[in-house]
């Protein structure tokens, strides 16, 4: 029998830490969880297994198996198996990422570097650079921003708010769900939403999203987990994926990942209108070099 120790959707830990499952964790079901746990526990066996070795092992049909490969968005085991692999390169953790009440503040402080490293690494396995590319064409022809998050999701909306509000762009971030919704409600064409969400299952924010959409408004997401609801509302979605890590917030490492996401963005951006760019920081600077003593 393998681990039961589940955390997240039926996910034990093991599978939670492969970005390929835990990515994909809030869609799905208990059997998909039942195979992502006995991959995640014997990675190396699998390897070698044929599509109907595996399902045996498993105990479920090979139609089963092959649903939740399409499910990950892969056409089958093989292509399954070249991810796995993939991941395992490139994700292979070079420190202890959980940090004990007895660490010192060098040991802290490394371990949480090496968790940043660690997402920084799977974030560029998982990151869709056309969804990039059409994400800084939607925002380049925007009139107008709106940048909704709640908690430490509120704080890379305002760090891209700080950003973008340099290209000479309306800019407003705003956390409260009330007047997100009234912002939502009125935005139209010409506006992009930037929504930012570590799950993508925020009930409210998800709410004011479909709300933005139905009034005209295009959708850019930027999340941990790729088949959320709010994935599913947006019309671009930015996967940035931070390890878990014991006594610290699951999403602090996370926040940190989707301001670098916000950070390609805006240079994107900033590029699309090289000579406006360049201008609008001349003038800030003149502006600014005021308040200096």
């Amino acid at each position: 029998m393998f681990e039961q120790s589940y955390l997240k959707n039926g996910l034990n830990a093991k599978a939670q830490e492969l970005p390929l499952f835990s990515t994909a964790a809030p869609s799905l079901t208990p059997s998909d969880a039942k195979i992502a746990n006995y991959i995640a526990e014997h990675l190396s066996e699998i390897m070698s297994m044929t599509v109907s070795d595996l399902a045996r092992a498993i105990q479920v049909s090979e139609i089963t198996l092959s649903r939740f490969c399409k499910k990950l968005e892969l056409p089958g085991l093989q292509a399954l198996k070249i991810a796995l692999s993939q991941e395992q390169h490139r994700s292979a953790p070079f420190l202890d990422s959980d940090i004990s009440l007895s660490d010192s503040a060098e040991e802290i402080t490394h371990k949480l570097f090496a968790n940043i490293q660690e997402g920084l690494r799977n974030t560029l396995s998982l990151l869709d650079f056309a969804a990039v590319d059409e994400a800084a064409r939607m925002i380049s022809a925007a009139s107008r921003l709106l940048l909704f998050g709640y908690g430490n999701s509120a704080t890379v909306c305002q760090d891209l708010a700080t950003r973008f509000v340099r290209l000479s762009k309306s800019c407003e971030m705003n956390s409260d769900p009330h007047q997100q919704m009234t912002l939502a409600s009125i935005c139209g064409p010409g506006t992009v939403v930037i929504g930012v969400s570590y799950s993508g299952a925020s009930v409210n924010l998800n709410e004011v999203l479909a709300e933005a959409k139905r009034s005209g408004a295009g959708i850019i997401l930027i999340t941990s987990h790729k088949n959320s609801p709010a994935s599913r509302i947006a019309d671009v979605t930015l996967i940035g994926l931070g390890p878990e890590v014991k006594h610290n917030s699951e999403s602090s490492v996370s926040r940190l990942i989707h301001m670098a996401i916000g950070d390609v963005l805006y240079t994107r951006v900033s590029f699309m209108h090289n000579h406006e760019f360049e201008r609008s920081m001349t003038r800030m600077r003149a502006a600014v070099s005021t308040l200096k003593s």
